[in-house]
């Protein structure tokens, strides 16, 4: 099986609005939009918005058994575990069990996330 696939559409797009949906636990701080899914294998890209004033402190950090990129969008994000703000153009290609999070913004920040959840362990090479 591979990633679902679609033609170029505009996720801004006011009309497109209803496609996004809260992420549970994080109502009223978060949303997601998943843009590609593999069934099989698990594997992702969505958006992930954080609403302005968003801070998930109460929720600690996170980390995943396996490896995942993210790049930020649009706006910024505090992540509490680097004690960095993140603006748009940031990049991460994190290993899997890297801490990250938990996350504050003052004005909203939308980040892009492709997760391999079926790669466990470190099956991607660090490069800095």
């Amino acid at each position: 099986m591979t990633k679902t696939t679609s033609t170029y559409w505009n996720v801004f797009e006011p009309s497109n609005r209803s496609r996004w949906t809260p992420i549970e636990g994080l109502e009223q701080m978060a949303e997601e939009l998943t843009l590609s899914l593999d069934p099989v294998t698990g594997e992702y890209t969505r958006l992930t918005r954080f609403l302005p004033g968003a801070d998930t402190s109460a929720f600690g950090g996170k980390t995943h058994a396996y490896p995942e990129e993210v790049f930020v969008v649009s706006g910024r994000l505090y992540d509490k575990a680097f004690a960095l703000w993140l603006e748009a153009g940031h990049y991460a290609s994190r290993p899997a069990g890297e801490l990250h999070g938990p996350f504050l913004t003052d004005v909203g920040c939308v980040v892009l996330e492709v997760s391999f959840p079926m790669r466990t362990g470190n099956d991607l090479v660090a490069r800095d």
